[in-house]
């Protein structure tokens, strides 16, 4: 039979152990999000390209929890304590925290479960060996599921668009796939429902999808063969076609439900603006926009504590009179009198004894030992014995057993 407190405690310890580093990156978060929207508004706002790579950058955010600057910087550590100290101290909050995050996870994946249902009993077409769902709804046309994507154009398109025009819908839809824009929109949902204390993620989501969406018809007029006025027209038709959505529309799509003038307006903009671009700077972009990533990744790997420590730490600690009292912690002394393995502890028993005399110990002497540290003030596994005297051997051997269980410490190493 599982050990439950033992499980209990440990849902416990990975509830603040979260909670803790999610809080931190949600803040930062918050900041992303302004200088993100600041360049898109001020520097790069006839930058299509650029405005895209911008939000890479968000990639970085769950990572930067662990940083040892919360801890070892005084003005960050000045800044940030009080969150340290209310998700470590504070149980109940932590539950809050993470009960949000599957509440969140919920109705996020919930739509597009939902949708890839709904797409799933749709009408299939073969259009050009490319099988498109076909629903008799008003939508725009969009995409969805990430392994096997799914391409769905509603009737009034397919039947009122010629061959051409809906090739350029559906070189359109595959343009997203093959640029990634769907695994793009995963990512930010997952970041949507482990940063959920920060709406600004979804606030601004609008305009991390325009972003793509602009860079889609960009690609697909350069690739089209088509000028920006004939693929403008096919938007245009699409506006006529598609009145403002009906009560059969499902409730999520992928990137393409521009229902809006306003969305559209923009669009259109951009596409009377449009300038043949190079694709080999595109990719240099990229490729740089990578690197950075890479680079500022590595550097957050090697300035963040590691994802556990053996803690080498030995405190003796004396109960008396109903309390406890730390007599060492850490010293090293303790480690030249103290060692142990997997089933004894072996204690010098002269410098042990002459130790505690010198430190007026009257009550009960406990070591404790071991464990593992995931964070500063996150350790949990630690081992204790109770040291007896009266030994006349020169090395006291004291027995213990284990606390955690061989497949519990494992998985408190990897969580």
């Amino acid at each position: 039979m599982p050990d439950w407190s033992q499980i209990g405690s440990l849902m416990d310890f990975c509830a603040a152990y979260y909670t803790t580093q999610l809080v931190r990156c949600a803040v930062i978060s918050l900041l992303l999000v302004a200088i993100v929207m600041l360049f898109r508004k001020i520097l790069f706002s006839g930058r299509t390209f650029l405005k895209g790579l911008l939000w890479s950058s968000f990639l970085l955010v769950p990572y930067l929890g662990r940083l040892k600057l919360f801890y070892e910087n005084e003005v960050m550590l000045r800044i940030t304590w009080w969150i340290t100290q209310g998700t470590m101290t504070c149980l109940w909050a932590d539950r809050i925290y993470v009960a949000g995050i599957f509440i969140s996870a919920i109705c996020i994946f919930g739509k597009r479960l939902r949708l890839r249902k709904s797409v799933a009993g749709m009408e299939k077409v073969s259009l050009d060996n490319i099988q498109v769902s076909v629903p008799d709804m008003n939508i725009t046309p969009f995409t969805v599921g990430m392994l096997k994507p799914k391409i769905v154009i509603p009737k009034v398109i397919f039947e009122n668009y010629d061959r051409d025009e809906l090739a350029a819908v559906v070189q359109h839809e595959q343009t997203h796939i093959r640029l990634g824009h769907l695994w793009f929109g995963l990512v930010w949902d997952i970041l949507r429902c482990l940063l959920w204390v920060n709406p600004l993620l979804t606030i601004v989501q609008k305009q991390f999808r325009a972003d793509m969406e602009d860079i889609c018809d960009r690609v697909c007029i350069q690739n089209s063969g088509r000028t920006a006025h004939e693929y403008g027209l096919v938007l245009l038709k699409t506006l006529k076609l598609l009145c403002s959505g009906s009560e059969n529309t499902p409730t999520a799509v992928t990137y393409v439900r521009e229902k809006e003038f306003a969305d559209m307006k923009r669009r259109m903009g951009g596409i009377v603006g449009f300038r043949p671009y190079r694709k080999r700077m595109c990719a240099g972009m990229a490729a740089a926009a990578v690197l950075v990533i890479a680079s500022i990744l590595l550097a957050v790997y090697i300035h963040s504590y590691a994802r556990y420590s053996e803690d080498e730490n030995i405190l003796v600690y004396e109960y008396a009179d109903g309390e406890g009292t730390v007599i060492a912690n850490g010293n090293g002394r303790l480690q030249q009198m103290i060692s142990h393995d997997d089933s004894y502890v072996y204690v010098d028993r002269e410098a042990f004894e002459a130790f505690c005399a010198a430190n007026n110990v009257a009550g009960d002497v406990f070591i404790v030992f071991g464990g593992v540290e995931k964070l500063p003030g996150f350790s949990s596994g630690g081992e204790s014995c109770l040291y007896k005297t009266g030994s006349d051997a020169r090395v006291v051997r004291i027995p213990y057993e284990k606390k955690m269980n061989g497949w519990l410490a494992a998985l408190f190493k990897i969580l």
